[in-house]
C-alpha cells in the first residue's frame, strides 16, 4: 500500500497533466437537440463538472445506425461537430479536460430508431431481452439483423470518422465503447456472437472488430489519447459469456499492443450480481494490462483512495454522484455532504435534475448552480 497516492495526487495521463485522479464516467443523459445535436445546456453541464481530473463525456453514435435512444449525442455530421465543440470550449475555458465516448449500440436498438426504419444490426441475429426505448416510449426489443462480413469494414470506418470529428470538435482524446451489452461487446461475447466468418468462434476473432475499431481510431489520435472500456461482468442489455476470463483476459490483453491512453473497466454492481453475473475481478485484468487502468462501478471516497493506495488501479471514474454533485472533487476533498440525486431526471428532460443541482463552499454553505 501507498498510503501517499489517492483521490488528490496528480496523474500523468500521455500529454494531459490530471490535477487529480477523479473522472466523470460517460453518462447518458439524452439531452442532445434536434438532429442529435448538443447544445448550450449540455456546455452549462459539463463545465459544472471541469474540476473532474478528467471528463468523460457521454456516448455518442458514430452513425444515424449506432443510435439506440431519443436524443442520445451523435458525432457523424457537422452540427454535432459544431455543438460538441461548444462542450469542449466551455470545458477548456473552466480548465478541464475531455474526452468522448464513441459508441455505435448494435442490437440494443429498434426500427423507430433507425435510418428509413430497417433492422437494428449485430454480429448474429439474436434478438435480446427487454424493451427499447423509442420517442414513442418502450417497445419490444427486435430480432436484429446479423451483418455481412463484407458491411463490417464500414462499420469500423465510422468509427474512424467518429474520432476524426471528435478531434476537429476539440476533445482531448476518445474513449472506444466497448462495454455494456453494446455492439463492440455482442462481437466479443460468445451468447451474442454465434458467427462462423472471422469475426466469430475462436475468441481471437470475437475479439477482431475491438481491434480493428481501435486500429482505426488510433490511425486519427495518438494513442495515448485513446482510451478503451470494456464490462467483463456486466449483464446490462441481455449479455452472458460461456468462460469471460478467458474473453476479456484477452481483450486486456491484445491491446497493450496499442500503448492507449488506459483502459476503463466497469466493473460488477448490484443489478449484475442479481442477475447472476460472473464476476470477474479487476486484478484479474491489472495483471494483463499493462497501461493505464480506470475502474467504475459505486465507488465511495474510502473506496476509491483504498483502491489507489493499494496500486489496484490509477484513476477512479464516478457517475451518479457526478450527475447530483458538479463540485463532486471539492465535496470529496473536505469530505462535504453530497446532494441526492433524482433518478426521475436522469434521463431527457431540461435543467432540472441535470444543471440545477446546488453547488459546495468551503464555509458550509449551499450555492445556487452557475
Amino acid at each position: 500500500m501507498n498510503s501517499d497516492i489517492n483521490l488528490f495526487s496528480p496523474y500523468q495521463l500521455g500529454e494531459l497533466e490530471l490535477p487529480n485522479r477523479i473522472v466523470m464516467a460517460p453518462l447518458t443523459r439524452q439531452r442532445a437537440g434536434e438532429g442529435n445535436v448538443p447544445h448550450q445546456l449540455n456546455a452549462t453541464y459539463y463545465a459544472q463538472r471541469a474540476s473532474a481530473g478528467l471528463i468523460i463525456a457521454e456516448a455518442s453514435q458514430v452513425s444515424p445506425q449506432g443510435q439506440g435512444y431519443p436524443n442520445t449525442p451523435g458525432i457523424y455530421s457537422p452540427e454535432q461537430v459544431a455543438g460538441w465543440e461548444l462542450v469542449t470550449d466551455a470545458v477548456h475555458q473552466q480548465g478541464g479536460r475531455i474526452f468522448l465516448q464513441l459508441w455505435h449500440v448494435g442490437r440494443i436498438s429498434h426500427p423507430d430508431l433507425q435510418p428509413g426504419g430497417e433492422l437494428p444490426v449485430a454480429p448474429s441475429a439474436i434478438a435480446p431481452k427487454g424493451e427499447a426505448l423509442t420517442y414513442e416510449g418502450r417497445k419490444p426489443f427486435v430480432t436484429p439483423r446479423a451483418l455481412e462480413t463484407s458491411e463490417i469494414p464500414g462499420i469500423v470506418e465510422s468509427y474512424r470518422l467518429g474520432a476524426i470529428n471528435a478531434l476537429a470538435a476539440g476533445f482531448d482524446g476518445v474513449e472506444i465503447h466497448a462495454a455494456n451489452g453494446y455492439l463492440i461487446d455482442q462481437f466479443l461475447r460468445d451468447s451474442t456472437n454465434q458467427r462462423t466468418d472471422k469475426y466469430g468462434g475462436s475468441i481471437e476473432n470475437r475479439a477482431r472488430l475491438l481491434v480493428e475499431v481501435t486500429e482505426a481510431v488510433t490511425s486519427v489520435w495518438d494513442a495515448k489519447q485513446v482510451g478503451v472500456r470494456l464490462s467483463p461482468s456486466g449483464t446490462f442489455n441481455d449479455m452472458r459469456d460461456s468462460n469471460p476470463l478467458e474473453t476479456f483476459g484477452y481483450a486486456a490483453q491484445v491491446l497493450n499492443k496499442f500503448d492507449l491512453a488506459y483502459l476503463h473497466i466497469f466493473e460488477a454492481i448490484d443489478a449484475d450480481i442479481k442477475h447472476g453475473a460472473t464476476v470477474i475481478p479487476t486484478s484479474h485484468l491489472r495483471e494483463r494490462y499493462t497501461g493505464t487502468l480506470i475502474v467504475n462501478g459505486g465507488y465511495t471516497r474510502e473506496k476509491a483512495n483504498a483502491v489507489l493506495a493499494n496500486k489496484e488501479a490509477d484513476l477512479v471514474a464516478f457517475g451518479t454522484l457526478f450527475i447530483a454533485n458538479p463540485d463532486l472533487p471539492e465535496r470529496l476533498a473536505v469530505n462535504a455532504p453530497l446532494n441526492q440525486p433524482d433518478p426521475e431526471s436522469f434521463y431527457g428532460g431540461g435543467e432540472k435534475g441535470y444543471t440545477d443541482y446546488p453547488f459546495w463552499t468551503a464555509a458550509g454553505e449551499q450555492l445556487a448552480s452557475v
